[in-house]
């Protein structure tokens, strides 16, 4: 089992009312599954990537992925534990502009004091069609080129669980559906478990299997908000 969510909530103070963002959703993931999350803005999906990815706590449940329990982990054993086995992927790049994308790329190596950081670095940026924009700077690529530098950079700590929330969002069609097709590409190529949050049933047909967040809820049933 690569990830267990079970009944997870997630609420919000807002002055002397509770904000009820995610009720009770429970979720179980095997590697190399492929999962789609479909849902409106606001429904709660970004909210539940980032417990999933640990970026936040549940109100009450658990969340747990290779068997460890989020939760349960100090901040630093959490970072390290976050950096070797979970990828995440954002609508918007974090890349640092004074970096190359060589060295964007290379950082998390870096960080976690990884052996032959540029060779790994190098390999990775191939295999996302950018092994000729190694020394480029983000100001000095394309949107898709620095998505594609992203996501590089998620897959070259070779993570077993990569979590995409939204990640063509900021991009145009076109773009995004090459992106798309380097996510599932990479996802196959690289035995991942994917969990991608999106408002695309095109996208979300992909993955071997469907659900939809519906006002904080997560199930198999279309909602009729869907049409």
């Amino acid at each position: 089992m690569i990830l267990r969510a079970e009944n997870v909530t997630k609420n919000f103070d807002q002055g002397t009312e509770k904000l009820e963002i995610l009720k009770g959703v429970s979720l179980k993931v095997e590697k190399p599954e492929t999962v789609a999350i479909m849902g409106r803005s606001g429904c709660g999906k970004s909210t539940f990537i980032s417990l999933l990815a640990g970026l936040d706590s549940p109100t009450t449940g658990e969340v747990e992925v290779l068997g460890k329990q989020l939760a349960t982990l100090d901040n630093r054993t959490l970072n390290t534990f976050r950096a070797r086995h979970i990828g995440i992927v954002f609508q918007q790049f974090h890349l640092l502009d004074h970096l190359t994308a060589l060295e964007n790329v290379r950082l998390p190596l870096d960080l976690n004091r990884l052996e032959n950081p540029d060779a790994r670095a190098k390999e990775m940026l191939e295999k996302v069609g950018l092994g000729h924009r190694l020394d480029h700077f983000p100001d000095t690529m394309s949107r898709g080129e620095c998505q594609r530098v992203a996501i590089a950079r998620v897959l070259v700590m070779r993570p077993e669980l990569l979590l995409a929330d939204e990640p063509t969002g900021s991009l145009d069609v076109k773009t995004g559906r090459e992106v798309i097709d380097l996510i599932f590409r990479l996802a196959e190529s690289e035995k991942l478990a994917l969990v991608m949050a999106t408002h695309d049933p095109k996208v979300a047909e992909r993955c071997t299997r469907l659900l939809y967040m519906d006002s904080g809820r997560l199930g198999t049933e279309r909602p009729a908000a869907f049409g």
